[in-house]
């Protein structure tokens, strides 16, 4: 008995212990800290394609194909999560706010600027098919609504984060993150 017992605990060893080798070989042929310069490419372009969505899209309505456009950038499902100003959403609530927020809420041409603070974009590719896009943002946009266009442009400095997966040939994002700057943080003049 105590021989069938040392057997079987030697054959668990031996499994496990082969198991995180083979793991740990996976892990090593994706040169983590490789930078991918072409995917690197890929996902600025498709980063500049959707600020262009967003801008030409701007209170023209939550169908149109602007937003239509805006929303084929996601790759929606159950793992999607978006987290901005507090709260969490799914990808049902990530369509529904980007729709109502630059088609519906902003004034036709209400994106005047959409842009990164100078120095803050940096775009990470792991393993070739895997990105995280950051940044400061430096949005200025225009919300419908009564009153001098002053009072209702406001300037959005988020520190924001993109995460993309290609997928098909194509980066989508596959979460968001939007969260304020620091009450301390002065843009650099």
């Amino acid at each position: 008995m105590k021989a069938v017992k040392l057997l079987l605990v030697s054959f668990f060893l031996l499994i496990v212990s082969t198991t995180n080798v083979v793991a740990d070989k996976k892990f090593d042929s994706c040169a983590i800290n490789a930078t991918y310069p072409q995917a690197q490419a890929e996902v600025g372009e498709t980063f500049m394609a959707i600020a262009g969505s967003i801008v030409a899209g701007a209170g023209q309505g939550a169908e149109s194909k602007y937003m239509d456009q805006l929303i084929s950038f996601h790759a929606y499902g159950p793992k999607f999560v978006e987290f901005n100003g507090g709260w969490s959403f799914d990808s049902a609530g990530n369509e529904h706010g980007e729709r109502q927020l630059f088609g519906e809420d902003l004034e036709i041409g209400g994106v005047t600027k959409f842009a990164y603070i100078e120095g803050t974009l940096n775009i990470a590719v792991y393993c070739g098919n895997v990105a995280n896009l950051t940044f400061i943002s430096d949005f200025d946009l225009i919300f419908k609504g009564d009153g001098p266009e002053e009072e209702r442009t406001f300037t959005i400095n988020n520190l924001i984060t993109l995460l993309f997966v290609k997928t098909k040939g194509e980066w989508k994002m596959v979460h968001e993150h939007h969260s304020p700057v620091s009450v301390d943080w002065t843009r650099p003049q």
